[in-house]
C-alpha cells in the first residue's frame, strides 16, 4: 500500500523532488503589496493594509469585528482575556490539539482539562463535555465550578481539528446549559463552515491563525473574531496597548497587549486574501482525490461531516491499525513525501500531564491510527 500511496501523492503533484506537508502559494499580489508597503515606510503595527485586511475577514466571514494579532496564539490570549478567563481557572479543551491551544491557557494563568474529542468531527465531544461537567462541576447563577476544589471552569475552547467543523450547536447547548463561555480556537479552519456560518463566529470569540503552513497567511499572524461590536472595539484596544487615541499625548486606560499584526505582514495578507477562493477550491479538488484513491481499501479518508463545509486544511487517512500506521510514515518520508502523525496528546506532555481528564478513548485511537497527508493547493495534476 505504501508504494501505491508514494506513486499517487507523486502523481498529482508531478515531481519526483521532495513534497512537504503545506506549502504557501504565492500567485498574486503579494510581491506588489509588500513592495507598497516598504516604499511607503509604514512597516510596523499603523499603516492602511492592517485595516484593509481586517475588513476583508470581517466580510469574508461574516463577523462583526476582526482584530489582527501578531499570531494565532496571541489571538486566542487575547480571545480567552476577553471572555473573562482568569489566573486559577480551569478551562476545558481537547487533547487532540497543537499545543498553542494549552500554552494560551497557560499563558493566562489557567489550567486545562482535557474533553475527549468526537469520531464525526475530530473536535471536542459536545457527549463528553456533558458527561465529564455532570460527573465533576456544578454550576449556578456566579458560573460553572469543579466540585473537587470550587475553582471556576470559565471556558470551553473547541479547536476545529484539520478544519472540520465541529459539532457547534451541541456545544453551544452545553455551555448555555452550565453557565461557561465558548471561545473557538479556529486556527486551522479559515473557510471553514458550520451549517452555512463561518468557523470562530458561532462561540463568544474566535481565533484564527496566518502562520506560513496555513490555508493563507502572513508569515506570522492571526485575527480575533468577535460577534458583538462593543466586545471587538474593546478587544481592538486590549491588543494595540490600551492606548487612548490622541495627536500627540501617551495615556493608556488599561494594561493591554502590544499584539499588534505589522503592516508588512498584513499586505501580504490582504494578496492572500484574493486568492484564498481559489485555494479552497483546489483544496476541495484534492481532498476528493484522495477520498477515492482511499474508497477501496482498509484506509479511511477524513472526510467532512455532514452539517460543515471544510477547508480541507490537511488532509487525513485513518490507518486500520498502528503497525500500518507507521509503516507508511516510514516508507513516505524515506520517499521524500512528508507524512506526519497527529500531534503528540497534550496530556501526555510534561508541562500537562497533570491535569484533569476523561478517559480520551477516542483521542488515543485517533492519535494512534491517523496520518496526515500532503495538502498543499497548488501544481496538482487536476
Amino acid at each position: 500500500m505504501s508504494a501505491a500511496v508514494i506513486n499517487f501523492i507523486r502523481e498529482l503533484y508531478r515531481t519526483n523532488e521532495f513534497i512537504p506537508l503545506h506549502t504557501p502559494t504565492f500567485a498574486g499580489n503579494e510581491l506588489k503589496y509588500v513592495a507598497e508597503t516598504i516604499q511607503s515606510t509604514f512597516v510596523s503595527s499603523v499603516g492602511k493594509f492592517v485595516d484593509d485586511f481586517e475588513r476583508k475577514m470581517e466580510a469574508f466571514t461574516s463577523t462583526t469585528k476582526a482584530i489582527a494579532t501578531v499570531n494565532g496564539t496571541a489571538a486566542l490570549h487575547t480571545a480567552l482575556y476577553m471572555a473573562g478567563v482568569k489566573t486559577g481557572d480551569y478551562v476545558i479543551t481537547q487533547a487532540l490539539t497543537f499545543v498553542a491551544t494549552c500554552n494560551a491557557l497557560h499563558h493566562m494563568g489557567a489550567e486545562p482539562i482535557f474533553v475527549d474529542v468526537s469520531k464525526v468531527s475530530l473536535s471536542l465531544c459536545p457527549v463528553a463535555l456533558d458527561n465529564y461537567l455532570t460527573e465533576n462541576a456544578f454550576s449556578n447563577e456566579s458560573g460553572c465550578f469543579h466540585k473537587s476544589n470550587q475553582r471556576p471552569i470559565s471556558a470551553v475552547v473547541p479547536m476545529h481539528t484539520f478544519g472540520h467543523p465541529a459539532e457547534l450547536d451541541e456545544l453551544v447547548a452545553v455551555c448555555s446549559k452550565w453557565n461557561i463561555v465558548l471561545v473557538e480556537d479556529a486556527a486551522e479552519s479559515l473557510g471553514s463552515y458550520y451549517k452555512g456560518k463561518h468557523t470562530g463566529t458561532i462561540g463568544e470569540l474566535g481565533a484564527l491563525s496566518f502562520n506560513g503552513n496555513k490555508v493563507i497567511t502572513t508569515g506570522g499572524g492571526g485575527m480575533v473574531l468577535c460577534r458583538d461590536a462593543a466586545l471587538g472595539a474593546r478587544t481592538k484596544h486590549v491588543t494595540t496597548t490600551a492606548k487612548v487615541p490622541h495627536p500627540y499625548e501617551f495615556f493608556h486606560d488599561e494594561p493591554g497587549f502590544n499584539y499588534r499584526l505589522p503592516n508588512l505582514n498584513a499586505a501580504l495578507g490582504c494578496a492572500q486574501m484574493e486568492m484564498l477562493p481559489e485555494f479552497l477550491k483546489q483544496k476541495r479538488q484534492l481532498a476528493q482525490l484522495y477520498k477515492t484513491f482511499f474508497a477501496d481499501t482498509e484506509f479511511s479518508f477524513v472526510n467532512e461531516p455532514d452539517y460543515a463545509q471544510s477547508n480541507y486544511w490537511l488532509n487525513a487517512v485513518i490507518c486500520p491499525d498502528p503497525q500500518s500506521r507507521d509503516q507508511l510514515l516510514k516508507s513516505t518520508n524515506e520517499s521524500g513525501v512528508m507524512t506526519r502523525p497527529i500531534w503528540k496528546l497534550m496530556h501526555r506532555l510534561p508541562m500537562f500531564q497533570n491535569a484533569h481528564r476523561d478517559s480520551l478513548e477516542v483521542s488515543e485511537w485517533i492519535e494512534g491510527n491517523l496520518i496526515n497527508l500532503p495538502s498543499s493547493p497548488t501544481q496538482l495534476a487536476l
